[in-house]
């Protein structure tokens, strides 16, 4: 035998041995076949064995990149844990007496397939996979529109209509467009008038940033549509997760194909308000306008055409004409006819203040125009005193004095009036209100009267007795206040207030009394009447108790339960008592006392 084929005999015998030694023995390993963890989260790989036969036992862990292996960690049985150096994980990774594999800080980069390889002598070698997921959340999508703010219907191509992007987010999320609240179907063929296109960054974090420009032919429709996205992800357990975007819509440029030309204004129009008039077209954006007043050119500026403080002359036919150059055969245009309603001032006869003595008459005569039917009022305050433009007053008294006024108005037009005023002025003699009575506590106190009088022209007062005087003004009245003390002489004769002018005199006499003056006497007549009762009750029941003491005395005697012998008489008139009951009676008649204790006279001198 040469020895080449010496050397492959002994490497099949070694191989045999060894494989004989491997079929005898055997490893089993048990991991998890896929772990899920949160990017900056905490993640734990457990590795349980068995082993067919006792022996040393190692357990290993391996990442495995590109079809490479790289050991991170291993413990032998009973040993102590130790993690390799220059890996990925270096630093992060630890394993522990039960052999599982703890990473922390979980980065997207760990997202690798870990391998937990148990070496057990002559049981042989074991192995288990475990895939290592990590999430983490995007952040919520942005939309933002294109630098050309202006899209224009009919456009031969598609539009960018705007960019949704979502930053930071693992593994790879999907965005999906919404208009009007409805999702749009995701088309990639930029053929198609409706396409997306999507584009992906990878940040260095490994975390991913993605985005979607969405392109569009939009029509005229779509004027008022609103868009947003939505951010599709993926979380643990399988979980589907959607942040959305905030609104965005669009700037349209369409053709204008009619007019609109309308009064602002709600109210009616009068003189004197403010007149606003909008004209504006179905297109975007809005064209020029020209504006006419009965044929005549006037001013306006863009769509609005504004009359300040308007006049009755600014009534009639107000036009506006627009011109669209993209669509130049459109009838863009509008008419409005203003009226403006209108009152004249009121006219009063006569017009000048009236002067007129008490019990006279007065009359006056208002007028008015309005553009439309109209009422003419007079008034006094709040009081309505005539709807027909004429107001008389017959026999006039102080309380007639004052302003009245004529008040016109259109009553279509809320706020439309005009008015003017009159003054009457009543003369005469005084005339002062009936006082009331004035009360002190006691005499000597302070009283405070008011004299009020009517009269024009102002009357002069005069007090008796006189105090401390002050004047004032109350309506159409003069008061007169007097502060004095209230003496015996005023309580008893009062306090005279006399009014007078150059048509006459009044005067009126205040009396002054004490409070409760009357209240007091009553309670004391109470009580007198009081007393004498109880005095008049307490005879009647001693008359009474003594009454029927008799009677009972007559009734015992009666029937001979009461001696009356000479000797009890002694005891009787000595006022001895021998007896339960005792009567000392003194009197001249012997027959009376015999008469009421024994009817029968006594024979015993």
């Amino acid at each position: 035998m040469d020895g080449i084929t010496f050397g492959r005999t002994s490497l099949l015998c070694t191989l045999l041995l060894w494989a004989f030694q491997v079929c005898n023995g055997s490893v089993s390993v048990n991991v998890s076949p896929k772990v899920e963890v949160i990017k900056g989260e905490t993640a734990k790989l457990p590795c349980t064995y068995t082993v067919s036969t006792s022996s040393n036992t190692i357990v290993e862990w391996f990442i495995e990149e590109q079809g490479t292996r790289t050991r991170v960690a291993f413990r032998s049985q009973g040993g102590e844990g130790k993690s390799d150096d220059g890996t990925p994980l270096t630093g992060r990774v630890t394993i522990g007496e039960d052999f599982t594999l703890t990473i922390s800080s979980v980065q997207p980069s760990d997202e690798l397939s870990f391998f937990c390889q148990v070496t057990a002598g002559p049981a042989g070698v074991g192995e288990g996979v475990t895939m290592l997921k990590v999430f983490f959340a995007p952040e919520k999508p942005v939309l933002t529109k294109p630098s050309s703010q202006a899209i224009t219907v009919g456009e031969p191509t598609s539009s960018e209509i705007g960019t949704c992007s979502a930053k930071n987010g693992y593994p790879q999320a999907r965005i999906i467009w919404f208009k009007d609240g409805h999702p749009l179907p995701e088309v990639k063929d930029r053929k198609e008038a409706t396409y997306m296109i999507p584009s992906v960054v990878k940040e260095a974090s490994g975390l991913y940033t993605i985005k979607s420009t969405l392109y569009m032919r939009p029509t005229k429709a779509d004027k008022d549509s609103v868009f947003s996205c939505v951010v599709e992800y993926s979380m643990p357990e399988g979980q589907i997760k959607q942040k959305k975007s905030d609104t965005m819509s669009i700037n349209l440029n369409y053709p204008s194909e009619k007019a609109t030309f309308t009064l602002v204004n709600t109210d009616p129009v009068k003189e004197g308000d403010t007149v606003t008039m909008k004209c504006e077209t179905d297109g975007n954006p809005q064209p020029e306008f020209d504006f006419t007043k009965d044929g005549e050119v006037i001013n306006g500026e863009g769509g609005l055409l504004t009359l300040k403080s308007v006049k009755r002359t600014d009534s009639g036919e107000y036009k506006c004409t627009a011109t669209d150059f993209d669509n130049l055969d459109a009838d863009l245009s509008g008419i409005i006819t203003l009226n403006v309603a209108y009152i004249d001032p009121v006219s009063v006869t006569p017009a000048q203040p009236q002067v007129v003595m008490l019990g006279d008459s007065v009359e006056w005569q208002c007028k008015t125009k309005a553009s439309t039917k109209h009422t003419v009022q007079w008034k006094k305050g709040s009081d309505v005193l005539s709807q027909d433009g004429t107001l008389s007053i017959q026999d006039v008294s102080y309380d007639n004095a004052g302003e009245y006024m004529c008040v016109g108005a259109v009553p279509s037009v809320p706020g439309l009036t005009a008015e003017a005023s009159v003054n009457l002025t009543v003369k005469g003699k005084p005339m002062i209100e009936t006082p009331a009575i004035a009360e002190v506590a006691k005499e000597g106190d302070t009283v405070t009267l008011k004299c009020s009088v009517y009269g024009s022209p102002a009357p002069q007062f005069t007090w008796k007795p006189s105090g401390k005087q002050s004047l004032s003004v109350e309506g159409i009245k003069l008061v007169s206040t007097l502060t004095l003390p209230a003496t015996a002489e005023v309580m008893k004769d009062g306090v005279t207030c006399e009014a007078s002018n150059e048509h006459g005199t009044d005067s009126k006499t205040f009396m002054v009394s004490l409070k409760r003056a009357i209240d007091n006497s009553a309670d004391r007549a109470d009580k007198q009447q009081g007393g004498s009762s109880g005095v008049v009750i307490a005879v009647v029941v001693c008359v009474l108790l003594l009454l029927l003491l008799v009677a009972l005395i007559y009734f015992l005697n009666k029937k001979s339960k009461l001696p009356c012998g000479k000797k009890d008489k002694k005891e009787v008139a000595t006022g001895e008592v021998n007896n339960d009951i005792v009567v000392e009676m003194k009197t001249d008649k012997a027959n009376e006392e015999a008469g009421l204790l024994n009817k029968r006279p006594s024979t015993e001198q």
